[in-house]
């Protein structure tokens, strides 16, 4: 969808003349009541459930948790996912044309914060004809943007689902975002951010960010589990300090491969920069309770014991402060071994809050088939 009025970003900023990707499932009823939207984390996007027709392997990132009949179900909601700007999936970002200049931004495409994506994915929403939101669900920076929604819109939506999030990044998390960063933009192929117009791609330093983003996504006791100290299959110590021996190095390698030849490098500079900025508490002088107390929404929030990029302890600040405001807010940590990636897979227990936590929200709608004028 293309909008062509400016959006004002939280920097001071603007952007005009830009696209927003979406994808829909399910379908709206008839009084526009159960649409829920997905907020996507750093390198996922709209394509949230399903696959492409006649595309292998093209299954939407969150595809386990929603279907028809699946957690989230779309035999009863009408469910959105929106690419963010500055993502590379199809928004307007880094590598398109700046209206302005004729040129490509590049470097100079607008620093974006979770609360812009938020007002962002309102226009979209004013655009469809929805009011009130369901929900809004997201994992990771999504839960984040959840968060942003209850404080942003409060009176557009009705329950906030925020799962492996935290209300703001440690600086733990800084710091790897930072490291990541400068693997990127001392490549010797991003040349400043304009790296699109010399027809290179920094993919030395996109992979080594991938490589230590990966190593903060997974607990011990999996990178144990999985790879231990294995040898890669059919090979002796080298004693040599440069080839790939152990079965963690090739695991990661790969990873970092893959992840150079579909990101954009200036799109992670812009989306683990969000991140860092995110803190809704600030303005009121660090109270987080003070700070929620704009929000109107319902709560569910969801984490992992071995999660410790986004720990049950920060789910449990953000958990805290909803009480100290009367809110209605549900929460379950859930005990499951994979670290932050848990929020993506199919644990029974996680899947099941999940479940009935969107049943119940189901139980609130009139879910009577929409028309076509109403879709």
């Amino acid at each position: 969808m293309h909008f062509p009025e400016a959006l004002s970003l939280k920097s001071g900023a603007s952007i005009h003349d830009y696209h927003l990707a979406f994808e829909t499932y399910g379908e709206l009823n008839a009084d526009r009541s159960n649409a829920i939207l997905v907020c996507h984390a750093l390198n996922a996007s709209h394509h949230v459930a399903g696959s492409y027709e006649g595309q292998p392997k093209s299954e939407g990132w969150w595809d386990n948790m929603i279907g028809p009949g699946k957690a989230v179900d779309t035999n009863k909601f009408f469910v959105i996912g929106v690419n963010n700007l500055g993502s590379c999936f199809g928004s307007t970002g880094p590598m398109h044309m700046n209206p302005d200049t004729g040129k490509v931004y590049g470097a100079d495409f607008p620093v974006m914060t979770v609360e812009d994506w938020v007002n962002a994915q309102a226009r979209l929403l004013d655009r469809l004809g929805i009011t009130q939101l369901a929900a809004v669900l997201g994992g990771s920076l999504g839960g984040m943007q959840a968060l942003s929604w209850t404080l942003q819109h409060p009176d557009r939506m009705r329950h906030a689902v925020v799962v492996a999030s935290a209300p703001c990044l440690s600086a733990e998390n800084i710091a790897f975002n930072e490291v990541a960063r400068r693997a990127i933009v001392t490549d010797p192929d991003f040349h400043g951010g304009h790296f699109y117009e010399h027809r290179v791609v920094p993919k030395r330093g996109l992979r080594i960010a991938r490589m230590i983003g990966h190593i903060t996504y997974l607990s011990d006791d999996v990178m144990n589990q999985k790879f231990g100290r294995q040898l890669r299959e059919g090979m002796d110590l080298k004693y040599s300090t440069q080839d790939v021996e152990f079965q963690i190095e090739s695991y990661l390698r790969y990873q970092g491969d893959k992840f150079s030849d579909y990101f954009d490098a200036n799109t992670y500079l812009l989306i683990t920069r969000a991140l860092d900025y995110f803190d809704p508490a600030k303005a009121d002088g660090g109270d987080l309770t003070q700070s929620l107390a704009k929000a109107k929404a319902k709560f569910m929030l969801v984490s992992f014991t071995t999660d410790w990029r986004f720990s049950p302890a920060r789910s449990r600040e953000i958990v805290k402060a909803l009480l100290d405001n009367r809110r209605t807010v549900s929460y379950a940590e859930i005990d499951a071994p994979h670290g932050h990636d848990a929020f993506l897979l199919d644990d029974a227990r996680y899947m099941g809050v999940m479940r009935s936590y969107f049943e119940n929200i189901a139980s609130e709608l009139n879910t009577a088939p929409a028309t076509k004028e109403a879709a």
